[in-house]
């Protein structure tokens, strides 16, 4: 018997059966119309992505030129999922980043000095050089670490849940996974435990259309993620990834509902324009994809709306950019010049039985 294999073209418009993809420099969709009104917050939201942006841009120059070890993978594109997200959390609130988890982790307030440090391996580092970029973990900002294997942390997040829930404290755990680690079942496992159990967890999918070179469609025969949560009796909700206001009010209100009555399944639909990591030639998708793709960035689409609804001037946001690029200029300078790792210290913190 034969198999035959159709190669559906993928449609850089429509990610699952159920949602279309706003158009190319679509407002953004604000529900409480006081978010308006704080332009703090709106000031460094934006300037949170542009950071986001401009650090992995730098890492990408830094890896091309062989001072960071090991591999890395971008997130550009992605900047209104981890900075929604993670202005909605409060400081207590504990996270648990992807490999691909630059933008989580900056989203929820890591150090941009410490975490270049960490990437260039230096002791300076906040881990002292040896998570790199994969593994960046800042406890005194409840980032509990990023994890390489997919959907490892799902379960991670139900063991920082519980202990919220069993202290009785307000707080939430949000477990960051893309559309690739939502078929693990690891994943699957947490959901059911975290729904059985009424845990505090937010389960942050990050749709953004690949699995490695893998186009979701390949994968799944239901391509609308939010039924995942069905089967589990789990709240969900579905945002456009791209709208980093939407991203923000989603996951307030995923916060409170997982703190009053348990686990949500929140699906960010994006796209990363950078390749899978620093290695990906782009072969499994077009150039033409890849630039809609950019025509939808999501700091560009909140450039426009603040300009359009005459939120900041041209003036200012020139003036966001240039405050963000001399600190992205001194993390660097800051990482280039820590000093390297003693090997004297090269046994702490290993542990063994």
């Amino acid at each position: 018997m034969s198999i035959t294999v159709v190669n559906k073209p993928v449609t850089p418009l429509a990610n699952t059966a159920n949602y279309k993809v706003p158009e190319a420099n679509a407002d953004l969709v604000v529900k409480d119309k006081k978010i308006l009104k704080n332009k703090q917050l709106l000031q460094d939201m934006l300037e949170r992505m542009m950071v986001v942006r401009k650090f992995e841009e730098r890492v990408f120059q830094l890896f091309a030129q062989g001072l960071v070890h090991g591999t890395t993978h971008l997130g550009i594109g992605e900047e209104a999922t981890g900075v929604g997200v993670g202005f909605a959390l409060t400081e207590d609130d504990y996270m648990l980043a992807t490999h691909r988890g630059h933008g989580q982790a900056i989203g929820k307030g890591c150090d941009v000095n410490l975490m270049m440090a960490e990437i260039l391996a230096k002791q300076a580092g906040m881990n002292n050089g040896r998570g790199g970029s994969m593994h960046i973990a800042d406890f005194n900002k409840g980032i509990l670490g990023a994890n390489g294997i997919l959907g490892a942390n799902a379960p991670l997040a139900c063991g920082a849940a519980f202990t919220c829930k069993q202290k009785k404290l307000d707080r939430v755990c949000v477990a960051f996974f893309g559309d690739g680690a939502s078929n693990e079942g690891a994943v699957h496992e947490a959901m059911n435990l975290a729904a059985a159990w009424d845990l505090p967890v937010i389960f942050a999918l990050v749709n953004n259309n690949y699995g490695m070179s893998t186009p979701l469609y390949k994968v799944v025969k239901e391509m609308d993620l939010t039924k995942r949560a069905i089967g589990y009796g789990m709240k969900s909700i579905e945002v456009d990834g791209n709208d980093v206001i939407a991203c923000y009010e989603a996951t307030v209100k995923a916060r409170k509902h997982a703190v009053e009555n348990g686990p949500v399944l929140m699906v960010m639909h994006t796209y990363r324009t950078s390749g899978h990591s620093k290695s990906d030639g782009n072969l499994y998708r077009s150039k033409e994809e890849i630039a809609e793709w950019k025509e939808r960035c999501p700091i560009q689409r909140m450039k426009n709306f603040c300009l359009k609804n005459n939120i900041f001037t041209e003036a200012e946001i020139d003036a966001m950019e240039a405050k963000t690029t001399d600190i992205l200029d001194k993390a660097v300078e800051f990482g280039k010049a820590a000093p390297e790792p003693d090997v004297a210290n090269v046994l702490d913190n290993v542990f063994a039985d």
